[in-house]
């Protein structure tokens, strides 16, 4: 119980700093505001989808998805400067639970995402995106891209750890985080790509992600040589079977990373 008040603590401290330091919360919003309405109004109208209600459909979920990956590098790298600034030595040498820092400050990152997708879905409705599943599917999508964020938050926990310097965690997370969302049927179809990757792509779990939230804001589209496999059938399911590998590898990995770190 210490252990979970521990956390909430940290939680808190991270989402006080949004509040002394607002550039990170500006900052957070508008880079994907940008993609939005780049790819609505520059990409747009040369990719051909052949999607109900135009390409602003098939993107947005695109752009959501995206969004929340970054999760993974905003951890990584935040983790690698409080390190380098000596706060994670500062907290060790309170009576903490050791997996607390891990616990809150993935939540607190998660949290977030929150209003950085608010902001991207009131863009997305002005420039013409219009979900058509009905209130509770479309909360259920977001729900799940919270989620989604939150575990790929492990993997950028893992990533700080490991690296520390703030720079090298930067880099080795968008080497990550770019050919997971670009290498998907996030803003375009997968047909056009060879086929060895277009199987590569339909079991990505960002593009499983991308399909399931598509097919919550009422888009059931497929594209690829995989479109009858299991997660473009069941993507809301799949994508929930990517979240639990992804934390069942990572949380422990992490959480004995750090307390390995904390002991030297």
């Amino acid at each position: 119980m210490n252990g979970i008040t521990d956390a909430l603590i940290i939680t808190k401290r991270q989402l006080l700093q949004l509040a002394r330091v607002p550039e990170v919360l500006i900052f957070s919003t508008i880079q994907p505001i940008m993609f939005v309405l780049l790819f609505r109004f520059v990409f747009g109208g040369s990719i051909s989808t052949g999607a109900p209600g135009g390409y602003v459909q098939l993107l947005m979920p695109g752009i959501f998805v995206q969004t929340v990956a970054f999760t993974l590098a905003a951890t990584a790298s935040g983790l690698a400067e409080d390190m380098k600034k000596g706060l994670i030595d500062r907290f060790r040498s309170l009576p903490i639970a050791r997996s607390a820092l891990v616990f809150g400050r993935t939540l607190g990152d998660s949290t977030l995402n929150i209003v950085v997708l608010f902001a991207m879905g009131l863009t997305g409705f002005i420039v013409g995106w219009r979900p058509s599943s009905g209130i509770l599917k479309i909360s259920l999508s977001f729900i799940l891209l919270l989620f989604f964020g939150y575990a790929l938050s492990w993997v950028g926990i893992y990533a700080g750890l490991s690296a520390r310097d703030a720079r090298v965690v930067q880099n080795v997370s968008f080497l990550i985080t770019f050919p997971l969302t670009f290498l998907s049927n996030a803003f375009a179809p997968t047909t056009g790509m060879p086929k060895p990757l277009q199987y590569v792509a339909e079991w990505n779990p960002v593009s499983t992600m991308v399909a399931a939230c598509r097919e919550l804001f009422g888009l059931k589209i497929q594209f690829g040589v995989t479109a009858n496999s299991f997660p473009s059938s069941h993507p809301v399911t799949m994508s929930l079977i990517y979240m639990v590998i992804i934390m069942v590898i990572f949380v422990p990995l992490s959480v004995r990373k750090y307390s390995t770190t904390a002991n030297r």
